[in-house]
């Protein structure tokens, strides 16, 4: 995903704006991390009310009782808030989206943050705490150089001391007036919302929960899979109705995941020349472009219930970034019983098609409602949006009279 641009305009909507008074007032106080609270605290009582469940255990439909198409909050609603912030999460669910996203990657001492990924120099300000200047390094993750800070270096309490901050300030210049204002969210904090916000909505919160970067982890004796089917055993989100999707762009990561949980799955799919990491390492030579084949969709459908591409794989994009002639993706991965979730749909021009995009300055909103509109017409189920009103309003011309999600 690219990053780069101007400022970008002021096109946020009414919406956005009465909706925004809501998540700023979560900056005051979070829920206490995934660890254990002092006993007999406040917060130790509203942990355990937490995970009793908020009825995520009882009744209310699978996955495919969602609206359709679905609209999936990208990092929450990241095009106007910083990404993986309980005021993202927040306004993502007030905008409307149908599905929440996280990212996880772990601290230190095992605890599952949300974080994109787990060089937090972008996101955080730890640029600015002078005590951990020594831990700027330069590590190999998945076979790149990345230099930064790392969540593995951390613990959660020294990660709580920072403040998360927008990724792309060039082309989000106004997302940074909330710079500061939120701390990185444990899983198990975000999990405690959920449920908060479930009981308030008479409602489940659905979630779509990435384990970033797994092979990785695991060498470093820090694997995902198991502290996070803990999580969802603990907050009754492990069974095949329950209200969250587990994804991952290593497979191997969602079959070990379908070992210990119930809940529906998701592989995750780049660029077709791409291979993913575990089967760079296992030395399969299979890639994108092999998955994506009816051969390769039917083996995913072996272990999980959908696939998450690139919307590039929906409908190609040629040299001039102008759309092409779609794929047979969607029938493909329709006939192997696997719903779609593409990824990302976002309103700058930076990011659209050069068909969709409206001057030159790459900041500014694009025809994003035409883009929505030809990809939705593919059949896909689903797609990830940083804009979820935005996502909205184009999913209702193909869902007329929006019924409630999950009563």
């Amino acid at each position: 995903m690219t990053q780069g641009g101007a400022a970008r305009r002021t096109v946020l909507g009414a919406a956005v704006l009465a909706a925004g008074g809501g998540a700023l007032g979560l900056g005051a106080g979070t829920a206490h991390a995934d660890g254990p609270a002092p006993a007999g605290g406040q917060a130790d009582a509203a942990g355990r009310a937490d995970a009793a469940g908020a009825g995520d255990r009882s009744g209310g439909g699978g996955y495919r009782d969602l609206p359709y198409p679905t609209v999936i909050g990208h990092r929450g609603a990241s095009g106007y808030r910083p990404e993986h912030t309980i005021g993202s999460y927040q306004l993502a669910l007030d905008l409307g989206a149908d599905v929440i996203e996280q990212d996880l990657v772990p601290t230190r001492d095992g605890h599952l943050v949300c974080r994109h990924e787990n060089e937090i120099g972008g996101t955080t300000d730890v640029a600015d705490h002078p005590e951990f200047a020594s831990r700027r390094t330069t590590k190999t993750v998945d076979g790149v150089a990345v230099t930064g800070w790392f969540t593995e270096d951390f613990t959660l309490a020294e990660l709580k001391t920072l403040r998360a901050k927008e990724r792309i300030p060039a082309l989000r210049p106004r997302n940074t007036l909330y710079d500061g204002r939120w701390p990185v969210p444990t899983f198990e904090e975000v999990l405690r919302w959920a449920n908060r916000e479930g009981r308030l909505r008479d409602r489940r919160i659905w979630l779509h929960v990435e384990t970033k970067h797994p092979s990785y982890f695991r060498s470093l004796g820090l694997g995902l899979e198991e502290p996070l089917a803990r999580l969802l055993r603990r907050y009754g989100r492990d069974r095949h109705d329950s209200p969250v999707f587990l994804q991952s762009f290593e497979p191997s990561s969602i079959q070990r995941l379908s070992r210990l949980v119930s809940a529906p799955r998701v592989v995750l799919l780049s660029q077709p020349g791409t291979r993913p990491w575990d089967f760079e390492q296992a030395g399969d030579p299979r890639t994108v472009a092999d998955l994506v084949k009816p051969e390769g969709l039917k083996w995913i459908a072996g272990f999980a219930q959908g696939i998450g591409p690139t919307l590039d794989l929906v409908i190609p994009r040629d040299a001039a970034g102008k759309l092409g002639t779609p794929t047979t993706l969607v029938r493909d991965a329709h006939a192997q019983g696997l719903v779609l979730h593409p990824w990302t749909g976002r309103n700058e021009n930076n990011f659209l098609p050069a068909d969709f995009r409206k001057g030159t300055d790459p900041a500014a909103y694009g025809d994003v409602f035409g883009a929505y509109r030809t990809y939705f017409e593919q059949g896909i189920d689903g797609i990830f949006s940083d804009n979820p009103d935005t996502a909205l309003l184009a999913a209702e011309d193909f869902r007329p009279g929006r019924r409630p999600v999950n009563r």
